[in-house]
């Protein structure tokens, strides 16, 4: 089987890296290209039996499986292009959230996916969300599911709960980054350690968190009764947890959904233009 990317930012990188280091696909088997195709060479250097192709046209005739790792508003314009290179016998994924299967199922004759990766999935662990247009074939879908499963735990998930379980999963990473780098700052600013040390205290503080949790020695919630000593220190630092961080994560969801909410509103007008 031969496989397409199409797209090699940041996602596309991440997903190409992913696939090979997982031994998911070979270098030989597999076809990339990008806008900037200096982008895709730097993946060739990388993996020498990697193909570039010179454009998305080039990638989607010569694969059997295609992924489409563009902008949400740059991915029909892609299909136009691919389309007559499409036949039942293959199929197409998109990674982007607000572009469903059924409107990617409307303009093409091959089974469609989408699958949403996560930064995690670089280390080949992590969740990958993947839905299945209405005609996709099963044989595609276990294939899918075989290749996911060598970079993530693959996840079948519904419509209707794409934008929060894409939060959690692939925006997740960036989010509670941002929460440890902020409590690395203040552990400086109000401390005598340095930033070094406390970088590494806190980085290596959360992969031991992410240890316990995958091996199943405690839940989140045995965690920090475990650890929170009545009366303790831990527990007083808890209580301003509980005091100053509000409804931020309330707020966080909210503000997710509205700008999906505006990305889905030019998805669909952009899909309308293209249909007439």
């Amino acid at each position: 089987m031969n496989t397409g990317i199409i797209g090699t930012g940041n996602m596309g990188r991440i997903l190409v890296e992913a696939l090979l280091d997982g031994k998911a696909i070979s270098p030989s088997s597999m076809m990339i290209t990008n806008r900037t195709l200096g982008k895709a060479m730097v993946l060739k250097d990388k993996y020498k039996e990697l193909k570039v192709g010179a454009n998305a046209i080039e990638v989607a005739a010569e694969s059997d499986l295609i992924f489409i790792c563009v902008k949400p508003l740059d991915v029909f314009k892609i299909i136009d292009e691919i389309n007559p290179y499409l036949n039942e016998e293959k199929c197409l994924i998109s990674i982007t959230s607000p572009i469903s299967t059924n409107q990617i199922e409307s303009k093409v004759t091959c089974s469609v996916a989408r699958v949403i990766p996560s930064i995690t999935n670089r280390a080949l662990t992590g969740i990958s969300l993947i839905t299945y247009g209405q005609n996709c074939q099963m044989p595609w879908k276990l294939k899918i599911e075989q290749m996911m499963a060598n970079i993530s735990t693959p996840l079948l998930i519904d419509e209707k709960i794409t934008r929060v379980a894409s939060d959690i999963v692939s925006c997740g990473p960036a989010f509670f980054s941002y929460l440890l780098q902020r409590f690395i700052t203040a552990a400086v600013q109000k401390t005598d350690i340095d930033t070094k040390t406390a970088t590494a205290l806190a980085s290596e503080m959360t992969v031991g968190l992410g240890e316990l949790l995958k091996q199943g020695h405690y839940t989140l919630p045995s965690l920090q009764e475990k650890v929170c000593v009545k009366g303790g220190i831990t527990g007083e630092g808890i209580k301003i947890l509980e005091d100053e961080l509000g409804d931020v994560f309330e707020h966080l969801f909210q503000a997710t959904h509205e700008k999906f909410k505006e990305d889905l509103e030019k998805v669909e007008m952009q899909f309308s233009n293209s249909n007439l």
